[in-house]
């Protein structure tokens, strides 16, 4: 076999319309280089938002989205230190929404043996999004109270996840009572609390008055906003993202006198800034998955023919956790 599917953007267009299944060549890996035959891909929002043109990162069209997957090697260039046969994760911008993918060797890790492919394609952007803003950014120790918004989504729930390993006081927001019995059923948080809005009077009661040492927040807008009003003082608000659409201002005499910083979290630019630090939370996240302390939630897997279903679900809102999908399904 010469040739595979691909999803492609082919150009940037609202309601999914610039995407298509495409016929190419299975790509040949160089020097250093590894082909992976793609058994998951993992869709997360940014890859929602790049078929519009509306992440930060603007790769040019056409492209192949999805920014990671679990696979089997099936080439190696000089050099990779992979086998054939070897079950890996991989990472990039792009690319993973196909039947065969090159990666540099430095974008892919061993899969762990005790999570499946679907579970494993899930496990890297998400986790290492989890580890780097709790970890890196919001010094997290444990009994530090944590506010988790979007708790149910790809993210969201990693983090709450994640903080339950590392020993936080977990407070996981979602947007309606069906997410919240899924958080709670999955990762048992402290607290689960309906949003996106409206919050803040609970999380001051649940604390004391005190307010939360840390606040997650991949969706921006009002529930920003309102979280500036239940943080502690010397706490750490961490911007993940902004899925509510809007980009919060905040005007800075506000963490001033509240005494919190605002704290920008990019877990793949951290990585790339300080390498030695970005192996280190590598290996610490597929240490935990290996060990059992983290599991990656998968919501749904699809075939690749089914890929509208599964974007237009992240758009809808009605994901809990990750969507896979399957090129060879």
């Amino acid at each position: 076999m010469t040739m595979m599917r691909a999803v492609e953007v082919g150009a940037l267009a609202p309601d999914l319309a610039g995407l298509s299944i495409v016929e190419k060549p299975i790509p040949v890996p160089g020097p250093g280089e590894v082909l992976v035959r793609i058994e998951a891909a993992a869709l997360g929002f940014p890859d929602l938002l790049m078929t519009e043109g509306l992440y930060q990162a603007k790769p040019p069209v056409p492209f192949v989205p999805g920014m990671e997957a679990s696979g089997t090697v099936a080439a190696v260039g000089e050099g990779a230190g992979f086998a054939v046969g070897d079950e890996v994760i991989v990472g990039g911008l792009t690319g993973a929404v196909q039947q065969y993918a090159v990666y540099p060797a430095a974008a892919v890790s061993p899969k762990p043996a005790r999570l499946s492919f679907g579970q494993a394609a899930g496990l890297r952007a998400a986790y290492l999004t989890a580890y780097v803003s709790l970890v890196r950014c919001g010094r997290a120790e444990p009994g530090d109270w944590l506010l988790v918004h979007g708790a149910a989504g790809g993210v969201g729930l990693a983090a709450v996840d994640m903080a339950r390993a590392l020993g936080l006081r977990v407070i996981a927001v979602a947007s309606s009572e069906d997410k919240l019995a899924r958080v709670r059923d999955l990762f048992a948080p402290d607290h689960a609390i309906l949003g996106p809005t409206g919050f803040r009077e609970q999380v001051l009661e649940i604390t004391g008055g005190k307010g939360v040492q840390i606040v997650y927040d991949p969706v921006g807008g009002d529930v920003f906003d309102e979280s500036t009003r239940c943080i502690a003082f010397g706490g750490r608000l961490l911007v993940v993202g902004f899925a509510s659409g809007r980009i919060p201002e905040v005007r800075a005499n506000i963490p001033l006198i509240k005494g919190f910083s605002v704290v920008g979290v990019r877990a793949g630019e951290f990585g790339r800034k300080f390498p030695e630090l970005g192996r280190e939370n590598v290996a610490a996240i597929m240490k935990m998955a290996e060990e059992g302390t983290i599991t990656p939630t998968v919501h749904r897997e699809v075939p690749l023919d089914d890929f509208r279903d599964a974007y237009g679900a992240m758009r809808d809102r009605s994901v809990v956790g990750r969507t896979i999908i399957l090129p060879h399904a």
